[in-house]
């Protein structure tokens, strides 16, 4: 089957998760996608948990981004690491990086570098605070955390009057990375029109900022500060988890006054539909505390399975609360195939995140396991580069490339 980008070719000099991600996708989609490694290896591939006998070719962390793509190990302090690396700039069409910004200069492969080097190239940057940024503040460093709650993300996050808090996953570094993807595919189709290759300029506090939704507008039109209501909306009432009588949480989420009053007859509480202080969204978000005492009892009377049941028959928006292992084992999951067996070298079989992009005819799709540090280094070299066999052994001797798996 073909594949969207198959005739595409990345050169991959990321590093943990904000650009993995992207290449992830890329990777996913077809392109050829060559990550650039130093000789010790991706800082990822020290993150736990590991599978099998542990080691730097273990990590559960680094196998779950690098499905699909080759691994070239080279050392880009010395010459020709750099030379290397600029030729295969020449033929390849994106260039994806998510160091500081002086780092990627100091080598002598900023935008202005690359242009020269391949003018039809896209190089997707991603860091803390973007490359364009207040004096200082490009060379600043930067991981989820600091994004997190540098973007105000934290500060609206966790229980109602608790301390900022950091959501569960590093969706500021994720975020970035499906951001750069939708840059990339633009600057391909721009790219098809006018021969040139573009700069995506990405920073994650950029990204998380777009994603605070209707907290900026609710600053910027009345001046309220938000702050964090634990699993509530803020704009929509009752939009949230309940503890129910098995002290699971089952989610809840009534969008509209419809809805509402449908709910309200399916718990035999009619009353409270067109009641004066919840009739509408706006007094309901408005009387919140009241509302919430009132259902709190209300959810305890059943268990989430016996909630689950009764609101599904009745078509309201609904959701157990899921914890980690019951979503890996769900069947709709299974059957999305969003979690998908891959034969990993060194490891056997294991269980990873599948993709979601579901296209009727070139999917997204996981059919090749994360690379081992360097093992498709002398193939690069040979089949992409044209670098004969005692070149390629000269440079493993000088320590430019590794030496072994």
């Amino acid at each position: 089957m073909s594949r969207a980008l198959e005739n595409i070719r990345v050169v991959d000099l990321s590093h943990v998760l904000a650009a993995p991600t992207c290449t992830m996708f890329l990777a996913d989609l077809g392109a050829e996608v060559i990550h650039v490694e130093p000789l010790h290896g991706d800082d990822a591939r020290e993150f736990g948990p590991f599978a099998g006998s542990g080691g730097k070719n273990n990590s559960g962390y680094f196998i779950s981004l690098n499905r699909n793509k080759k691994s070239l190990a080279l050392d880009l302090k010395q010459e020709k690491g750099r030379k290397i690396l600029t030729d295969l700039i020449k033929i390849s069409d994106v260039v994806v990086e998510n160091f500081r910004p002086t780092t990627m200069r100091k080598l002598g492969f900023g935008w202005e570098e690359l242009q020269r080097i391949n003018p039809k190239v896209i190089y997707a940057s991603i860091s803390g605070f973007g490359q364009d940024s207040l004096p200082g503040y490009d060379a600043r460093p930067s991981y989820d955390m600091v994004a997190q709650g540098y973007s105000g993300l934290m500060s609206i996050t966790g229980p109602e009057g608790g301390p900022p808090c950091r959501v569960g996953s590093s969706v500021g570094d994720i975020f970035a990375g499906h951001q750069a993807t939708i840059a990339i595919m633009a600057a391909l189709m721009h790219r098809e029109k006018t021969g040139r290759g573009q700069h995506f300029d990405g920073a994650m506090i950029d990204g998380l900022f777009t994603v605070l939704e209707n907290a900026v507008v609710r600053y910027t039109i009345s001046g309220e500060v938000p702050g964090p209501l634990g699993s509530a909306h803020p704009s929509i009432v009752p939009f949230q988890s309940f503890p129910t009588k098995d002290d699971s949480h089952l989610i809840i989420a009534l969008g509209n006054d419809n809805l509402w009053k449908s709910f309200c007859k399916l718990i035999g509480r009619e009353d409270l539909g067109d009641h004066p202080k919840f009739a509408t969204n706006p007094l309901r978000t408005k009387h919140r505390k009241g509302l919430e005492q009132i259902l709190i009892p209300e959810f305890k009377k059943k268990t989430r399975k016996e909630w689950l049941d009764l609101l599904g028959k009745a078509g309201l928006p609904h959701s157990p609360a899921n914890n980690i292992k019951e979503i890996c084992e769900d069947p709709h999951i299974a059957y999305r195939k969003m979690l998908v067996e891959v034969d990993q070298p060194r490891v056997g079989k294991m269980r990873i995140v599948g993709s979601p992009i579901r296209l009727s005819e070139t999917p997204g799709e996981v059919y090749a396991p994360a690379p081992l540090l360097g093992e498709h280094s002398e193939q690069v070299l040979k089949d992409i580069l044209g670098y004969t066999k005692a070149e390629i052994e000269l440079l493993k001797t000088e320590n430019v490339i590794n030496r072994e798996v």
